[in-house]
């Protein structure tokens, strides 16, 4: 894919430090209207995901950090070869931490914004520097909302209903919520009905089932920061790699 406004594609090696060479890393500034809409068009929301996806099929998902914090898991996901951050704004006190991730990430890294459950919170997670979005569930005004932003959004899905609707919406990338009570074996079920449907595991995700939800066809999982403390992070992302 060449769109400037998506993550840079699978040609940059998960083992090298993107914070070291610019140049392989995800475009993150897409060029934005009079409205604040940064041109991703609802049709290219998926590719947006798997761009970002690849080669290492992991987002870090930081819910609850301090600034520094959040700062600090952040750079430690970037340096393993991870390109996705998701600072979730369960409240107005997760905007420092969304913030303070955006600057920390200088235009080189996409930073997006989870449990983004209205469309006045997505406005919010916008204004505050986010280039994307993520929810727990579906919501057609938000996904609406996003739509005239051009903001890319994963909405989160639980079952077969809520697939089926997200692909009527034009949605063909949801994430899977809860993800340890669905199970690997609902992302591989779901995708007989739903093939064309690309779907992140999110929610409970550790580095023992990861592999189990990669294996079972997720397109990514989502997992928190404890994993990018001591190590882990660095350990499992060889591993996941494509």
């Amino acid at each position: 894919m060449t769109d400037t406004n998506t993550p840079a594609g699978a040609e940059a090696h998960a083992t090298a430090d993107p914070a070291a060479n610019p140049a392989a890393s995800p475009a993150t500034s897409p060029a934005t209207n009079a409205d604040g809409a940064q041109g991703v068009p609802l049709s290219g929301w998926a590719d947006y995901f798997t761009d970002g996806l690849t080669p290492v099929p992991l987002m870090l998902i930081l819910r609850g950090a301090s600034p520094d914090d959040a700062v600090a898991a952040a750079r430690q996901a970037w340096s393993a070869g991870v390109r996705l951050v998701e600072v979730t704004l369960e409240s107005e006190s997760g905007l420092p931490a969304l913030e303070a991730v955006v600057r920390a990430a200088e235009g080189r890294f996409p930073v997006g914004a989870g449990t983004l459950t209205t469309p006045e919170r997505l406005r919010r997670a916008v204004d505050a520097g986010a280039r994307f979005g993520v929810a727990p569930g579906l919501d057609p005004d938000t996904v609406a909302a996003a739509e005239r932003l051009g903001v890319p959004f994963l909405p989160g899905v639980a079952t077969p209903t809520e697939a089926g609707q997200a692909l009527r919406l034009g949605v063909s990338a949801v994430k899977a919520f809860p993800a340890s009570i669905l199970g690997p074996s609902w992302i591989s079920a779901l995708a007989g009905p739903f093939p064309e449907l690309r779907v992140v595991a999110t929610g409970g995700v550790d580095a023992r089932s990861a592999p189990e939800y990669l294996r079972a066809g997720a397109l990514g999982v989502g997992v928190g920061s404890s994993l990018a403390s001591g190590g882990a992070l660095a350990e499992l992302v060889p591993a996941l790699s494509r």
